[in-house]
């Protein structure tokens, strides 16, 4: 392991280990701090936020896009020392954390024994939202995760969502995807983040006026298993509490090939997470290049 790998993992156990323990206006003091000193270094991360805010508010000024650009890296904060003391929060807190509307669509799903599939953009704390599900609702699931470098940096995040009781897969293709078809057939919770692609084979969709790429694996899921496909989106408030919504669910198109229902669904997909992202831009924490034309060194040329 090189240097700046063993640097990385030392800093997040230390976070681990000492944001958990602090009390909670003084974490929330200490992210707000840290959002703030990386907001006016104005690294590459704050930068891509805010390039990617121009595209979600087209209209916004540059002193409203900076407005949101620190507004999105307390969020980004608050998401992090959040998690950080997640594992020490009680039943209680978790339930108590987290209140979102429509929930009925993810209960009913599940009473009916279909399979439910959860996807959500990068929206304010989808770790929370598992862990209330596992908690409020007592139904385990499974995720996937990104494979981090160091390793020992990915090995601290599957221990810490199982400690929350998930069920975390690599993000490794065919292997993860069978593994959450079977959970699903057995009547089981998948819930994936799948606003980013990272297979780079993903679908491109129209989002937010422009052409980005959104993983498949929600869409196929669904059409290979039966199983309920439920958008959610999140965002925070001034309170405490994290609000969310279950939208209802995307149908499988009755006609078509597999390949134009997958793109007709994600495309919905992307068109929920839109609206999320729309009225809550600043708990989008998207620090990474998405549009195909920021991926594109040609179209990145272009667009400047």
């Amino acid at each position: 392991m090189s240097t700046a790998d063993r640097l990385t993992d030392a800093l997040y156990g230390l976070g681990w280990g000492a944001v958990k323990k602090l009390p909670e206006p003084a974490a929330a003091r200490l992210g707000d701090t840290i959002a703030d000193l990386a907001w006016k270094r104005r690294g590459k991360g704050v930068q891509r936020l805010e390039s990617n805010y121009a595209r979600v508010v087209p209209d916004a000024s540059p002193e409203r896009l900076a407005e949101l650009s620190r507004a999105g890296m307390r969020s980004y904060l608050r998401y992090w020392m959040e998690s950080f003391r997640l594992p020490a929060w009680s039943p209680e807190r978790i339930k108590g954390g987290f209140a979102p509307k429509g929930a009925h669509h993810l209960i009913d799903g599940l009473a009916a024994g279909k399979g439910v599939i959860l996807a959500l953009p990068h929206l304010a704390n989808w770790d929370l939202a598992g862990a209330w599900v596992t908690t409020e609702l007592n139904t385990p699931f499974t995720t996937v995760a990104e494979r981090l470098k160091p390793e020992t940096l990915y090995d601290r995040f599957v221990a810490y969502r199982e400690g929350l009781g998930m069920e975390v897969l690599p993000h490794s293709g065919a292997s993860a995807f069978g593994t959450l078809a079977r959970r699903l057939r057995d009547g089981g919770l998948v819930c994936l983040v799948a606003d980013r692609d990272l297979s780079a084979s993903g679908v491109e969709v129209d989002f937010f006026g422009e052409r980005a790429r959104m993983p498949a694996g929600p869409a196929l899921l669904a059409q290979q298993t039966g199983a309920l496909l439920l958008p959610v989106t999140l965002w925070y408030d001034d309170s405490p509490v994290m609000q969310g919504n279950v939208h209802p669910a995307i149908e499988v198109p009755e006609a078509g090939t597999r390949a134009e229902k997958t793109a007709a669904m994600t495309q919905a997909l992307a068109d929920a997470f839109a609206g999320g992202i729309a009225e809550h831009p600043e708990d989008w924490h998207m620090l990474q290049r998405l549009w195909l034309a920021d991926l594109d060194p040609a179209g990145a040329e272009g667009r400047a």
